[in-house]
């Protein structure tokens, strides 16, 4: 038990360290790279600098990764994309609001990264250690559909909410990509995350040069996403029926 603590401290401080930081540098780009995930800049710019929505965020996901460390016996990418960035996020911005000064600081992120993912990584590591076997495989039955329900379910209606709370045409550009994200990835929330960026940079800047962009880039991801997952070809096949 000793050992698995000191183990998930070490690595969760290290993977939290650089996971933040990289998500901090990505708000920084094209001046600079960054090493972190699109949809983890899509996801904390729909949180708006609130610590309150990035904590909530990371928390929803949380139950996801604990049925799964449960249930299986592993960490699911959750903890490194969405809860340890988020509440970092929301650590710093509980005494700072400004996000230029916090939740873009790749210095500051990556402080606050390390101690979020030494605290989550242990927490979830322990948690898996002290379970019986037997009650892992009631926990898989129960906590894993429970957690697939939060996230195909749940997080899709509050991101299409808050999509059509911040506006007519952010509203309509989060339903549609929401639902085009949800026939082809599986899951709309990447697609009403796109459909708030691209949304709200339409309404601040008009059809601008960087919204057109945008779009021609969601549209060939969405085209590529399809092309790999087999979805186009089935519509093709089932029109041709």
């Amino acid at each position: 038990m000793f050992l698995v603590i000191i183990k998930s401290i070490i690595i969760g401080a290290i993977a939290g360290f650089a996971i933040a930081a990289g998500a901090a540098r990505m708000f920084h780009a094209p001046e600079v790279q960054a090493m972190g995930a699109f949809r983890t800049l899509g996801e904390m710019n729909a949180c708006q600098g609130d610590p309150v929505a990035h904590f909530s965020f990371g928390l929803g996901f949380l139950l996801n990764a604990a049925g799964s460390m449960v249930g299986a016996g592993a960490m699911t990418q959750d903890v490194f994309h969405r809860i340890i960035p988020n509440w970092a996020a929301a650590l710093l911005l509980t005494k700072n609001k400004k996000v230029e000064e916090t939740m873009h600081d790749p210095f500051k992120m990556a402080l606050a990264g390390s101690c979020v993912g030494a605290v989550v990584v242990t927490l979830l590591n322990t948690l898996a250690f002290i379970i019986p076997e037997s009650i892992s495989a009631v926990a898989k039955d129960i906590l894993t559909p429970a957690s697939n329900n939060l996230i195909n379910i749940v997080m899709p209606i509050i991101f299409i909410i808050a999509a059509l709370d911040a506006g007519k045409t952010t509203g309509i550009w989060g339903v549609v990509l929401g639902g085009l994200a949800h026939l082809i990835f599986g899951n709309a929330v990447p697609g009403c995350v796109l459909g708030i960026l691209i949304g709200q940079t339409i309404e601040e800047q008009g059809f601008s040069k960087s919204a057109k962009i945008m779009c021609a880039v969601v549209a060939a991801l969405f085209i590529v996403i399809g092309i790999g997952r087999g979805f186009w070809a089935k519509l093709l096949a089932a029109f041709i029926k």
